[in-house]
């Protein structure tokens, strides 16, 4: 599913309008049906509503629900604000339909004084006041308004965006001056801003309304950001072949464990293993061989030459891939060791966890990294490695990008919506996983997912791609088993075989 910016939503609309063809008034009541209809499905017409409908063509929509709630029954109050005297077409046609139609149990056209009436917590508002196309945070009685509709115990429903969010960057907006939907209706496909966490306060509920807008403008315009679907997964598996052999499906290494931080080792080989890859090999300090031996017996293993952590870099001529990082420790001596592994691996790189604090700390190192890199940090491991303020997530995506860009890495930023940045520009949003998943070790599994994955033959992009979709889905399947409160790392792995079963069938 392609993500667009704001300007492109706006030419989605006029293209739809121009090419279905179809008049910008009945595109207005065709979302609106939706609308209706989603929130038929949530409250009964016991409920009072209250609308509050901006001038433009988002306010248009509000009437539009505003009416067709009441012919449903409903007892709605419409609020209509026109200060400045100025309404668009649709939203003044809309306003006549509303106004004709005499089914609602008030309407009030606010343009200079504005009596706001009581929301209890049996009320739900619709939020109609500003959609995708707003630029600037709100101000004077439009932020007035929305700090009475947060104050209050009502429900709110917010259509296509709530009031005060703009699509992509709110970097620089005014948190106190948008709405906390409680539920939001978006129209044809979700906006940017809505896959970020920090934004998740105003959003609420999401659900995205498919209103028929022109597929031929979807399928031919460019995007940068595009959410991640299972047919754009199946299309990049790699099939096996009846007559390999482990030699044939490639031998991976993974470079991984200090004392007491076995464990992690152990999650990305058993990870690893469980991804399709021939044979690994595991580089770890000896006093972690036991454990692993024992934990972990498919797997071939190379004692480091310290005992408790790792010191001496790893001949990879006779592999395919290596995953580097996960409980490897920042001691100096490991710092020596990670930046000359980098030098002399040849072959395609994973680098997590410790590998990815270290080069935040040595950050002339960086320039010495080689191409198509793959770095698979979390939030917190990417700010110290771009040196991000934390001011948003916009901001902390724009900034991935742009390392991206600069080290021609591809760089997969964890998190809710996991986003892979490529080095073209164009980043991926994962689509599976879930909030069981924020658990320890995950992420080791993830980098011994992508490491199986290099090894088999995957392009750096689809490994990634292939890789993260895997790591969330095996989640969601366990999800269904477990819950979510129960999940662990292992559980993860457990569920791999049945995630590659469902994407194989």
């Amino acid at each position: 599913m392609k993500i667009f910016t704001g300007i492109q939503i706006k030419e989605l609309d006029q293209y739809t309008i121009e090419h279905e063809p179809v008049a910008s008034i009945d595109l207005m009541e065709r979302a609106a049906r939706a609308i209706t209809r989603a929130i038929c499905e949530r409250w009964t017409n016991r409920t009072p509503f209250i609308v509050f409908a901006g001038p433009g063509n988002n306010g248009g929509d509000a009437l539009a629900v505003a009416r067709l709630l009441a012919e449903e029954g409903y007892r709605v109050e419409a609020f209509l604000f026109n200060v400045s005297g100025s309404l668009s077409d649709d939203c003044s046609k809309n306003r006549q339909r509303l106004v004709e139609s005499k089914r609602l149990k008030g309407f009030t056209e606010v343009t200079i004084d504005f009596d706001p009436p009581q929301l209890t917590a049996e009320t739900v508002v619709v939020d109609g006041l500003f959609g995708s196309g707003l630029n600037k945070p709100l101000a004077g009685g439009f932020a007035s308004l929305v700090k009475y509709i947060n104050q209050s115990a009502a429900k709110v429903v917010s259509i296509d965006v709530p009031s005060g969010l703009m699509t992509e960057d709110n970097t620089h907006n005014v948190s106190a001056n948008i709405v906390r939907a409680d539920l939001t209706l978006t129209l044809q496909q979700k906006k940017l801003s809505m896959l970020f966490a920090d934004m998740q306060p105003y959003i609420g509920c999401l659900r995205v309304l498919d209103i028929r807008l022109s597929s031929d403008y979807i399928n031919r315009t460019e995007a940068t950001f595009q959410m991640l679907e299972e047919v754009d997964v199946r299309a990049r598996m790699l099939s096996r072949s009846d007559f390999v052999h482990k030699g044939l499906m490639g031998h991976a290494l993974m470079v991984a464990g200090s004392y007491g931080m076995a464990g992690a080792a152990i999650l990305a080989t058993r990870a690893c293993l469980r991804s399709g890859v021939g044979k690994v090999t595991v580089c770890t300090p000896r006093r972690n061989c036991d454990i692993l031996q024992t934990s972990v017996p498919e797997a071939v293993l190379q004692p480091g030459h310290e005992e408790m952590f790792f010191a001496d870099p790893v001949d990879t001529e006779a592999y395919d891939a290596m995953g580097i990082g996960p409980g490897l420790g920042q001691r100096e001596e490991t710092a020596i060791a990670l930046i000359s592994q980098i030098r002399r691996t040849q072959c395609p790189m994973v680098l997590d966890a410790d590998a990815l604090n270290i080069l935040s700390s040595h950050r002339a190192w960086m320039q010495q990294l080689p191409q198509n890199l793959v770095m698979t940090p979390h939030a917190g491991e990417l700010d110290r490695l771009i040196n991000h303020a934390g001011d948003s997530d916009y901001n902390r995506l724009m900034k991935t990008r742009e390392l991206s860009a600069h080290l021609q890495a591809y760089i997969l930023l964890k998190g809710h919506h996991s986003a892979l940045c490529l080095p073209s520009g164009k980043v991926w949003f994962n689509s599976t996983g879930n909030a069981g998943m924020a658990t320890a070790g995950s992420g080791d599994v993830l980098t011994g997912i992508i490491t199986a994955l290099l090894a088999r033959g995957y392009t750096p992009e689809n490994a990634c791609i292939v890789g993260m979709y895997l790591h969330g889905l095996a989640g969601d399947l366990a999800e269904k088993t477990l819950g979510r409160e129960s999940i662990v790392a292992g559980d993860l792995i457990a569920h791999l075989p049945k995630a590659f079963l469902y994407l194989n069938s």
